[in-house]
């Protein structure tokens, strides 16, 4: 797994080292065989609920074939179940612009330009308007591209669009109309590779602590490539980035167990110090509970399903809910600290390494 971010890297990708083209949220791939594409939102309410949308070109796990493209809405509230809606399109319903991002499967549309974005989905129970104002600019690690194989023949790619922004929502679910105000994020991810075969897990999170805005993730490859870790840090102070250098993190995770359903180690405390001379800056993500404990297995369906267990295939999908803090040190000392709640997420599609 490599990370390229030499300037003929860029070059040939048709993308600038710091400056992000509205392009780059346009769609990137051909939808066709061996290739994924989805462009996420989720959005965290000032009462504790949160939203998450997805449109994606097709499923993530199982065989990755024709273009599928659905919709998917998952909505929890404190002291509710979970609910989740999906929405699926005929290919010939599905339309994404390669300019910028505007993305439509019927009668629904995720569009907007690296700033201000709008988000609408309709079923025959659920409506959802999302208005996504940015905070923190549009803002990726280098080329956004890890590259896998000796030849890099395969890779991920990855863009924070909004790291950080103000989102309003309306929904009716059932009738019943709700409104929202929160802080939202999007991103979009691509590739031309099924992610199981490339990755064997990582941590993900985005938080907001007082005047700080985070990114941070740690992703470890498959064994077939090494096994190999890559940091991600990205943080920003009263919307303005002050420190996404990964190659100055150090990632630690703390009083381990193994999750009773999925058999995964999880952290009750997963740790990031990012460090530059005297300067450093500490993430810490301390785990609440567990809202999601979801085994890949269940998302595929038909003879795919029977060749995954054939496999032993047994990839999870875990997302806690929990504290986070940001603290800034200089010569060792503490002189700033910001807390609140937070939401991150363990992706595990690999076994266990023994």
């Amino acid at each position: 797994m490599l990370s390229l971010n030499q300037p003929d890297d860029f070059a040939r990708l048709g993308i600038h080292p710091t400056q992000i083209a509205q392009f780059e949220d346009g769609m990137r791939t051909s939808g066709g065989k061996d290739t994924f594409e989805w462009w996420y939102f989720d959005a965290r309410m000032a009462d504790g609920a949160s939203l998450v949308i997805v449109f994606a070109t097709k499923q993530i796990v199982g065989r990755m074939g024709a273009l599928k493209p659905f919709v998917m809405v998952t909505l929890e509230e404190p002291g509710q179940p979970k609910r989740l809606w999906e929405i699926k399109a005929a290919p010939q319903a599905f339309s994404s612009s390669r300019e910028k991002c505007d993305v439509r499967m019927g009668e629904n549309y995720f569009r907007g330009d690296l700033r201000a974005y709008e988000i609408h989905v309709e079923s025959a129970d659920i409506l959802v308007d999302v208005s996504l104002t940015g905070q923190v600019p549009a803002w990726r690690p280098g080329t956004g591209h890890l590259y896998f194989g000796e030849q890099n023949e395969h890779y991920f790619a990855w863009l924070p669009a909004v790291p950080q922004g103000e989102a309003q929502i309306k929904m009716r679910v059932n009738g019943a109309e709700k409104t929202f105000g929160g802080v939202g994020y999007h991103d979009h991810n691509w590739g031309n590779a099924p992610m199981p075969k490339l990755m064997h897990h990582w941590y993900w999170g985005r938080a907001k602590a007082g005047e700080y805005s985070m990114i941070t993730s740690y992703i470890t490859a498959e064994k077939a490539y090494g096994g190999v870790n890559h940091p991600v840090f990205m943080l920003a102070k009263n919307g303005k980035i002050i420190a996404d250098d990964a190659s100055k993190v150090s990632f630690s995770l703390e009083d381990e167990f193994v999750d009773e359903r999925s058999g995964k180690p999880v952290a009750n405390k997963v740790v990031y110090l990012w460090q530059n001379g005297n300067e450093a800056y500490k993430i810490t993500y301390l785990r609440d509970r567990t809202i999601e404990d979801a085994l890949l297995i269940d998302s595929i369906h038909g003879a795919m399903k029977f060749l995954a267990k054939l496999a032993r295939f047994d990839g999870a999908y875990l997302r806690f809910t929990g504290r986070v803090t940001c603290e800034h040190f200089v010569d060792g000392n503490l002189i700033e600290k910001a807390e609140d709640a937070g939401i991150w997420e363990l992706m595990y599609f690999g076994r266990v390494y023994k």
